[in-house]
């Protein structure tokens, strides 16, 4: 009872210590299904999808596929899917719905079609269908999730792409349509067979082509650059350009495409020839668009794997044990379309901490990236058997095809200088391996939902990786702060240049000078993004230019831009807004970008913001109006949520030590 009596004697305190967790795991619970893919659907929902095989929960007589995760509750609920969306792709759409693109045939125990009964378009153990040419739509809403309108529309014989898709490319464009690049047509380790004599088509196996949903009248065309990829092009690298073009990376080559005259411009290749793309899944994300910046798209990868081109072998299997190979430690950026009409090239930037497959960039509100999730050795996928290593039971690790899981995330400075970009300082390790079918998500409040991880070919619980279903939250370091900005007046539309808008920010919301506190406060965008196989399809970061003007009291009133009217920039659809300052995010507000309509979108002159206005007077210290006087009603609220959470948060330890002793 010592320790209680200690906290008891420091108040309220000591168990805010408790609560920050500051660079630290903490198990969220059971997702019903194994992670493979995860959105945010509003600001309390998280969707995640899982392949089909054979989970011990079930819906409607059939394994459970997919679950809504709510982030408060920390629990599930099980949602029906009908089509397979084993390696899909997924994308937002202006009105803030996702979509999922494609997967694998429709699969029974052992993951083919050897069950009695079982073909590719349906499995009667599994009750799966076909799941290559589907599009499943999700719009996300605050009702039953089990019933329209909020459940997700998953038909085996309704919406569909001309095109077989099993691990596609996709990028949302500036009116909200989606491009959907190449893809297997039936699956594998790579995207080839050994020898490599039909390097389009690999004797129907690859699909070189691309399309749009929704649908133009063009039909799909080859895109000669899956074709010079061949083999290492699956889940090619997509981003959209201030232009109108397409950066594309896949394999070790690097193009810009226009994908309305199916024109491609080379840009240099990989340097070392390092493979970013699936199975070397090198983590990869575009750099904050700032008004520093002018808003030029830089995009950083690092890790992945620069295997010899015969090791990687083809559909079946890789030609190297791949877990004794390490994964690659390398950092490379290139600005695709530089301000000053310079040839773009590739520039060494730091070496991760520790080489990474399967890691995956989540872009975080203080304008910094965590890395998080994957191997030190190995390659994504799965296998039963190398060419050197051909009977499963030789397999040290079972199906997984890494080994060495790398529990430490890091974090990325993009900003800091050459050298000092990476750090470790003072988080902690998960102890759940991470490997092939992880994935992690930016939550509303900061915080990083991690889940998933399979590398087996089915269900295994009992693998030395087995088939995870636990969830963990990770607090970013930011989460040390006892203070964090709660602003008032967010909006929940914005527009493409226009008439800007006000934040009111508290003076409980920092400590300190009130004309420090202004001088240091960023407004970020962040769109999460589609997450799977190391990726956040659609995440981008961008800061809104703001100026401010101090109140007396302490109070901010932040005069904040529109997005600069170039919706190539930031497509638009779904995204959180969040009040940083001096490094402490608030909690995101949940907007809409554009008009909500799949088409061109308004766009008005860019923003023009008053000068900042600085206050004689004022400081505060987080706790009260600070300033002269501090009596604001907003802020007097503000406090009064805050002492309720820290209250909350110190009965819950209490009860927890009590539990110990």
């Amino acid at each position: 009872m010592l320790l209680l009596s200690s906290l008891l004697a420091f108040g309220l305190a000591a168990p805010s210590v408790f609560a920050q967790q500051s660079g630290s795991f903490v198990v969220a619970g059971d997702t019903l299904v194994s992670a493979m893919m995860m959105f945010l659907g509003g600001s309390n929902k998280v969707y995640i999808i899982d392949k089909v095989e054979g989970n011990a929960h079930q819906i409607n007589g059939h394994s459970l596929y997919a679950s809504v995760w709510d982030i408060d509750s920390r629990t599930a609920t099980p949602i029906d899917a009908q089509t397979n969306a084993f390696c899909a792709a997924g994308m937002h759409l202006p009105n803030s719905s996702y979509v999922v693109f494609g997967g694998n045939n429709a699969i029974g125990p052992g993951g083919d079609n050897s069950a009695p009964g079982s073909t590719p378009t349906f499995d009667p153990t599994y009750q799966d269908f076909d799941g290559r040419r589907a599009i499943r739509v999700i719009t996300p809403c605050e009702g039953d999730v089990t019933s329209p309108p909020c459940s997700w529309y998953d038909a085996p014989n309704g919406l569909q792409m001309v095109k077989r898709r099993w691990y596609p490319g996709a990028e949302a464009l500036a009116n909200g349509t989606v491009v959907l690049i190449g893809g297997m047509v039936n699956g594998g380790f790579i995207n080839r067979w050994t020898p490599n004599v039909d390097p389009a088509f690999e004797s129907g196996q690859a699909e070189p082509t691309y399309e749009l949903f929704p649908p133009g009248p063009q039909q799909p065309q080859v895109m000669n650059f899956m074709v010079k990829t061949s083999g290492l092009n699956t889940f090619a690298l997509t981003y959209l350009m201030p232009s109108g073009k397409m950066f594309v990376q896949a394999n070790f080559s690097t193009i810009l495409w226009d994908y309305d005259a199916n024109v491609e411009s080379p840009l240099p290749d990989m340097p070392g020839k390092v493979i970013r793309v699936y199975p070397a899944s090198g983590a990869n994300a575009m750099l904050p668009l700032t008004p520093a910046n002018n808003y030029t798209p830089t995009i950083i990868f690092c890790g992945g794997q620069d295997l010899k081109d015969d090791k990687w072998g083809d559909y079946g299997f890789p030609s190297v044990d791949t877990w004794t190979v390490p994964a690659s430690s390398d950092c490379h950026r290139i600005t695709p379309e530089p301000e000053d009409g310079s040839t773009p090239a590739y520039v060494q930037d730091d070496s991760l901490p520790i080489g990474r497959t399967m890691g995956q960039f989540i872009a975080l509100p203080d304008g910094t990236f965590l890395i998080i999730n994957g191997a030190e050795y190995g390659t994504a996928g799965y296998a039963k058997r190398t060419l050197t290593t051909v009977t499963l039971d030789a397999m040290p690790y079972g199906e997984s095809l890494a080994t060495g899981p790398v529990g430490q995330p890091a974090i990325y400075n993009p900003n800091a200088p050459l050298g000092n970009r990476w750090s470790t300082a003072g988080l902690s390790s998960s102890t759940i391996p991470r490997l092939y079918h992880s994935s992690a998500l930016l939550l509303p409040d900061g915080s990083v939902m991690i889940a998933g991880s399979n590398p087996n070919v089915d269900v295994n619980l009992t693998t030395i990786y087995p088939t995870t279903y636990t969830a963990e939250y990770f607090y970013p370091p930011y989460f040390a702060a006892h203070t964090r900005p709660v602003p008032l007046n967010v909006p929940t539309r914005l527009s493409y240049g226009g008439d800007p808008f006000d934040i009111t920010v508290p003076s409980s919301s920092y400590t300190g000078n009130a004309n420090d506190a202004a001088a240091n406060t960023t407004v970020w965008l962040i769109r999460q993004g589609f997450t799977t196989h190391g990726m956040n399809m659609g995440q981008r970061i961008m800061q809104l230019n703001n100026t401010f003007t101090v109140q007396d009291d302490g109070t901010l009133i932040l005069h904040t831009a529109q997005l600069p009217p170039l919706p190539t920039l930031f497509q638009p659809g779904p995204g959180f807004l969040y009040v940083t300052i001096a490094g402490i995010p608030s909690n995101g507000t949940f907007v809409i970008i554009g008009n909500g309509k799949i088409g061109a979108q308004p766009t008005a002159p860019a923003s023009v913001l008053p000068v900042s206005a600085r206050s004689s007077s004022g400081t505060s210290d987080g706790k009260n109006g600070g300033g002269k006087g501090g009596k604001n009603g907003n802020s007097a609220l503000a406090l009064a949520s805050v002492k309720t959470m820290v209250i909350f948060t110190f009965v819950t330890t209490v009860v927890m030590i009590l539990v110990l002793l």
